[in-house]
């Protein structure tokens, strides 16, 4: 959903539309450019820039923020070539680090337009369970398909470093969420260690897209019976599978969460007719031929990388390096999610943890 820009994260119109008409993807006019901001998602901020018939997607990094993860060339780079391997990828046309445009490197990307799950539009189309079950079907087989793409054939077998990449996730996020503590939580502590001690150390690699959630995706049209684009790739790498697939399920909240869950944590997937999480990764499992016997570790750290993004938004806020009133008490919610994963370590499961 698109709205009005936030304050403090204006763009320059002038000279984003010279950029454009330089680089022949806007038509020369005198209409009025118009520039909104997509109200979703916390980090790389998204821009629609429209003029006349002709409508684009700018992507830049937050305001404030360093460089590390916010690499607009690479996901320039993935996306320019990806959708000849994945066909559900947009397509990115232009790139440039000309700092005096926008203040940061941006990418400019084909606009995708059709039905987008957020947790508004959800409530809003009230979906029926026969309708949830469709689209969870679709979103699981469209997950298997990305983990089966052929990477090299596009010249993406650069973009990471598969060889001692789990344990890499778990020194490198624990240690970015020491940086960003603002508080000192003894649940946070015993979640990292546990998570160093019982980390796999056996397991595959592939693409990965490392932030797969229903409010990524854009089904063609409301019979959701197909995904016609994937978004968000900025965390995209080489790396296990089954770190994707524990991303996504710590997005994936259940009615029988809870209500703290359930307002701390909103999805669609908590709506009659999606699958639980069992049945999600059971259903992965056969579809995709991998063991998920290590399925618990893997949950845990899904919810704590999402616990050291909330906790880094917090750390941005409270030392005044954004406005965006959404990351006045993300720290509690870090907190929460940390919780939630020790839960689900100390009962051996990952559904049914309060």
């Amino acid at each position: 959903m698109n709205q009005q820009v936030r304050e403090g994260e204006e763009l320059e119109a002038k000279n984003i539309r010279r950029f454009l008409e330089e680089k022949g993807l806007f038509p020369q006019s005198t209409a009025e450019m118009e520039i909104t901001q997509f109200s979703n998602g916390f980090s790389n901020l998204t821009y629609q820039v429209k003029l006349e018939d002709t409508e684009l997607i700018l992507r830049r990094p937050p305001f404030g923020a360093v460089k590390r993860g916010h690499d607009m060339g690479r996901e320039y780079k993935v996306l320019s070539r990806l959708q000849k391997a994945f066909p559900q990828s947009p397509l990115a046309l232009a790139y440039t680090e000309d700092l005096e445009i926008t203040g940061a490197p941006f990418y400019i990307m084909e606009k995708i337009s059709g039905p987008i799950l957020s947790i508004k539009e959800a409530k809003k189309r009230k979906l029926s369970p026969a309708e949830y079950k469709k689209v969870s079907e679709q979103w699981l087989q469209t997950f298997v398909n990305l983990h089966k793409t052929d990477y090299r054939s596009v010249g993406l077998e650069d973009l990471g470093k598969p060889d001692g990449y789990v344990e890499r996730q778990v020194r490198n996020w624990s240690k970015q969420y020491e940086a960003a503590a603002t508080k000192d939580l003894q649940v946070a502590k015993d979640l990292m260690q546990w998570l160093h001690e019982n980390q796999t150390t056996d397991y595959d690699h592939c693409f990965i897209h490392n932030d797969y959630k229903y409010d990524n995706v854009v089904f063609t049209d409301d019979s959701w019976t197909e995904i016609k684009a994937v978004l968000d790739w900025e965390m995209c790498t080489l790396g296990d599978p089954l770190m994707d697939l524990g991303s996504s399920l710590a997005y994936w909240t259940m009615k029988a969460d809870g209500p703290m869950v359930m307002q701390g944590l909103p999805s669609p997937t908590m709506f009659e007719g999606n699958l639980s999480r069992t049945e999600l990764v059971q259903s992965y499992a056969e579809k995709s031929g991998r063991d998920i016997k290590y399925l618990g570790f893997y949950y845990a750290f899904g919810l704590f990388k999402l616990a050291v993004i909330v906790q880094q938004l917090f750390f941005r806020y409270k030392k005044g390096l954004t406005q965006d009133k959404r990351f006045a008490h993300l720290d509690q919610s870090a907190e929460f999610l940390c919780l939630m994963a020790w839960q689900s370590v100390q009962k051996k499961k990952i559904d049914h943890l309060f």
